[in-house]
């Protein structure tokens, strides 16, 4: 009997959701980076997500509950996507420095690298990388194939042949003043554009 898309997807759904339990795992046992009795703080999502939200730094919310994006940058993040149409199961969120270190320059190289693992993993379809701090971090990083990308806000960028960029204000810093709000709000709205004119499966 031929073997059903669903069920490959199913198969590789299934294979992410073991390769990150794995990646968690291995980013618990870390000793690399001086994060004492706190735990690395996580992605969370869908582990096949077509948008993956990237970071640079966890805020202490986030270090608190060990979980990318929890608390107001999350809260804020689901009001946009109902905004845009976007169901937030769908969306994957990690960061660049997983360890809740007090200065980010602490945290060791090769656990920043372990974003490429995640990448790797999840396969998105885009990538939305929020503010300086985490382009950077992502245009350093060995990914097959990937392009520089440019520091200009809500444009979609071709990264890899196969993954889209869209560089956004970081949202940590957005939240607090009009002005802002509205600079991330310009460039993130570009994703639900995006969003829209993806073919149906």
């Amino acid at each position: 009997m031929p073997v059903t898309d669903d069920e490959i997807r199913e198969k590789y759904l299934e294979r992410a959701i073991r390769e990150l339990g794995t990646l968690t795992h291995e980013l618990q046992a870390c000793h690399h980076c001086p994060r004492g009795n706190l735990m690395p703080v996580l992605g969370s999502g869908h582990p096949q997500a077509d948008i993956m939200l990237l970071k640079h730094f966890p805020k202490p919310s986030e270090i608190e509950e060990g979980v990318a994006f929890y608390g107001r940058s999350g809260s804020a993040l689901m009001k946009v996507f109902k905004r845009l149409s976007i169901d937030p199961l769908t969306v994957y969120g990690t960061l660049c420095v997983k360890c809740p270190v007090g200065d980010a320059a602490l945290a060791d190289p090769a656990c920043i690298e372990r974003v490429v693992e995640e990448i790797a993993i999840v396969a998105p379809k885009i990538i939305v990388v929020m503010g300086p701090d985490a382009l950077a971090i992502l245009d350093g990083l060995d990914i097959p194939l990937a392009r520089h990308l440019e520091p200009v806000t809500g444009t979609v960028q071709s990264f890899t042949p196969s993954i889209e960029a869209l560089y956004v204000p970081n949202i940590d810093d957005s939240l607090d003043e009009r002005e802002t709000k509205q600079a991330f709000w310009d460039a993130f709205r570009v994703l639900g554009d995006w969003h829209a004119a993806q073919p149906p499966y």
